[in-house]
């Protein structure tokens, strides 16, 4: 996958409405690149994800049920990852030829972003990639492999640094900076216990 073809990423800093903090940098928008990236990431790391869409209201967090059987961009600009009888998913990379301008506005990324959500300490917790349309509606959000959280989505007992090893690869690549070390300084989700 080529590097991002942004000059300078700038990450930004947003506070969500639970208090806590995401590290934001921007991706591109360009269709084939993100055909690229998206094509990587569910061919070749398919059993590592959990996906889906998270909306107001509702999260689907979604594991893959195997390797896919193929993977296309159609002409409307649709990324398609295709499991055969165990389903399929459609994604809208970027208006293709055949789609109406009209269509394209609302259905095509406005904003691709890799994501670092932090604890109430400031110290990183999550990492995703996520994108959303140009009405502003989420399409989609990867979690990338967490070291606080067992790949049966079991929170750990202890940290897996291993399971940064996606992350660690794709942050210098997407944004042309190294990783600042900051990754391996969480200490985890909170276990609560009822007394």
């Amino acid at each position: 996958m080529p590097a991002p073809a942004v000059d300078h990423p700038i990450e930004k800093r947003v506070t969500k409405v639970d208090g806590r903090t995401e590290e934001v940098w921007p991706l591109p928008l360009d269709r084939d690149w993100l055909f690229a990236l998206f094509s990587e990431l569910f061919d070749d790391h398919w059993d590592k994800l959990t996906w889906g869409p998270l909306i107001p209201g509702a999260a689907y967090e979604l594991k893959c049920p195997g390797k896919p059987e193929k993977i296309t961009l159609s002409k409307l600009g649709y990324f398609t990852c295709h499991w055969g009888a165990k389903g399929h998913f459609h994604l809208c990379l970027g208006a293709g030829p055949a789609m109406a301008p009209e269509d394209a506005i609302k259905r095509s990324p406005a904003r691709v972003e890799l994501v670092r959500r932090l604890d109430v300490d400031e110290m990183p917790i999550s990492w995703s990639i996520r994108m959303f349309n140009g009405a502003g509606d989420p399409q989609i959000s990867i979690y990338l492999p967490n070291p606080f959280l067992r790949p049966e989505d079991r929170i750990a007992d202890e940290p897996d640094w291993d399971r940064l090893t996606l992350w660690n690869d794709l942050f210098p690549r997407l944004t042309g900076q190294p990783t600042d070390g900051r990754d391996r300084m969480g200490k985890g989700y909170a276990k609560t216990t009822t007394n």
